[in-house]
């Protein structure tokens, strides 16, 4: 339930201030955090995303809790990635050159329009904001916002297992969650498959 959020966002918050204090120069700890952030994102994204699927596929306690808790993961999410943007901002602050020409237009936009999406899914994370919208509405907006997040992390991921070797398992488990969703669309529906409210 929602006490995970507020465990999530502590333990994120620790993680990155520790990583900050053991490291003295301001750009290496800027780096650092974006980096740190972004697995966390990346994680907690994953396992939102993947939740559904995973109780279709291997229903456990630990996928009947995911599935149960993807709500929670995915505003957890979005905690994440909102202390990986003022990561971004304060490495654009003390390394001004190195990120301009490491940055273009394009990932501001496509970035941006990530945000746009992780904005909106988590103000209909409410149960009364859910309602206010309806739940066609709803749907669409997360199922779009989630395969366009999806994308922004599989063109990051990606892109840099095929130039750096390190990236290739976070990229695999990328590539692997989306082969997950649709082999769960795909899937004839269990008929024992009890239905749980996300």
């Amino acid at each position: 339930g929602w006490p995970f959020v507020g465990v999530a966002a502590v333990a994120i918050l620790a993680a990155v201030l520790a990583a900050i204090a053991i490291t003295p120069d301001p750009g290496e700890a800027a780096a650092r955090a974006v980096r740190l952030t972004a697995r966390t994102s990346v994680a907690l994204f994953l396992a939102a995303f993947t939740a559904a699927a995973l109780w279709r596929f291997w229903p456990n306690a630990w996928t009947r809790w995911q599935r149960q808790n993807r709500r929670y993961l995915g505003v957890s999410f979005a905690f994440s990635h909102a202390v990986h943007l003022a990561a971004i901002f304060w490495l654009q602050h003390v390394q001004p050159v190195q990120f301009a020409q490491s940055v273009n237009a394009i990932t501001w936009v496509g970035g941006g329009l990530a945000y746009v999406f992780i904005a909106a899914m988590t103000a209909t994370s409410f149960d009364r904001t859910t309602q206010m919208i309806g739940p066609r509405a709803w749907k669409i907006l997360h199922t779009v916002g989630s395969y366009y997040i999806w994308v922004i992390f599989a063109n990051s991921y990606v892109g840099r297992a095929l130039a750096m070797p390190e990236y290739i398992p976070a990229a695999a488990l990328v590539v692997i969650a989306l082969g997950l969703r649709i082999a769960a669309r795909v899937a004839r529906p269990r008929v024992s498959q009890p239905v749980i409210a996300n």
